[in-house]
């Protein structure tokens, strides 16, 4: 049994598990899985370790220190939307 035989074998087994293990749907699962492992011998390999990308970094700024945006919000960091005021507190009876 080839490599491409065996991870078909290993996507048609995930999807029939996947449906709920059903009787009589194993030609459907093999296709299904033929047009997976087609699909992964022709995407592009991925790298093991993403490389970190630089840029948005400034390098000018001292060690432990962020650099601020003209809107104040540090760098790196995601903005939170703005919150919803709270509604005021009922009196106590």
């Amino acid at each position: 049994m080839s490599t491409d035989d065996k991870r078909i074998r290993e996507f048609a087994y995930q999807i029939w598990e996947s449906e709920g293990k059903p009787e009589g749907q194993e030609a459907r699962h093999w296709a299904m899985a033929c047009k997976l492992a087609e699909a992964e011998a022709l995407a592009p390999a991925k790298p093991l370790k993403p490389a970190k990308a630089a840029a948005g970094k400034s390098t000018a700024t001292k060690a432990g220190a962020k650099a601020k945006s003209p809107a104040g919000v540090v760098s790196g960091e995601k903005s939170a939307a703005p919150k919803k005021p709270r509604a005021p507190r009922k009196p106590a009876s």
